[in-house]
């Protein structure tokens, strides 16, 4: 049963009440319907609304996003507006009030989406815990999380070239629904073919995963059906799709290149 609510006003005293044994809290979209349910196993909640972590800044090409920035701050933003589209794929327009891009990197489905964005965009995490302050690739906060006590201040990432971004997801429904497949990617094109690839894959794993194999069909080749068909099929080798009320692991698997190759050629 949850004994205290905390709300410092410093990174330091969250971190202080993180490593006493708090449950970090920053827009309560996940934590508030588990405490609600009764499935909480701390005694102290920490709410990071207060802790100055919030807000997006941008130096030449980077932007720094506070991590308990909402989703409905980044979707306003003009600086990031190249995410609009995909953060109005998540969730509804009440949740995206709420919800917070710290938040997104511990939630696999249903709201995980921005997490996509950030994976297939080479984002980093700035991390500060008891040992100090640490910045980590995105990838490695999916996959492993946080130590215990540790608080993720700001996710770092390039904003990317014009007509290098693109973005996809499949759903049950137009909104508020959880991904089926969702691809995200940064890819650079010269004379044609692709020089670079960099794509992200939500709703066909636990958590979102790179698309390794696909990226290496693609290389060298240009962005035509034929060969985005092919990098889905590679991209099987990447995932690893589960059942859920939305769609079975054997539909995610056998739609995956469709989606792929609708997220560059529509």
């Amino acid at each position: 049963m949850i004994s205290a609510v905390r709300t410092p006003d410093s990174v330091a005293a969250a971190v202080g009440h993180a490593a006493a044994g708090g449950w970090l809290m920053a827009g309560g979209t996940v934590v508030m319907p588990q405490v609600n349910n009764g499935a909480v196993g701390f005694p102290e909640l920490v709410s990071l609304r207060r802790a100055g972590i919030g807000g997006i800044e941008l130096d030449g090409p980077i932007a720094r996003v506070g991590a308990t920035t909402t989703l409905a701050e980044v979707e306003e933003s003009q600086e990031l507006s190249f995410l609009r589209g995909a953060v109005r794929t998540v969730a509804s327009p009440t949740v995206r009030n709420l919800a917070t891009v710290g938040g997104n990197l511990f939630v696999a489905q249903p709201y995980g989406d921005l997490a996509v964005c950030l994976l297939a965009l080479d984002a980093s995490a700035d991390i500060t815990g008891p040992g100090g302050h640490r910045e980590v690739p995105v990838g490695a906060v999916l996959a492993g999380g946080v130590a215990s006590g540790e608080v993720v201040t700001a996710v770092r990432l390039a904003v990317p070239a014009p007509g290098t971004w693109f973005y996809h997801k499949a759903m049950r429904r137009k909104l508020n629904s959880a991904a089926i497949v969702a691809v995200a990617a940064v890819v650079e094109t010269a004379a044609g073919v692709v020089t670079s690839a960099r794509i992200a894959l939500g709703g066909v794993a636990p958590t979102p995963v790179r698309a390794v194999s696909a990226e290496t069909v693609l290389i060298g080749r240009p962005l035509e059906s034929g060969v985005l068909e092919e990098a889905g099929r590679a991209a099987r080798a990447d995932i690893a799709p589960f059942d859920d009320a939305y769609a079975s692991a054997w539909y995610r698997s056998r739609v995956l290149p469709v989606h792929l190759r609708r997220a560059f050629l529509g």
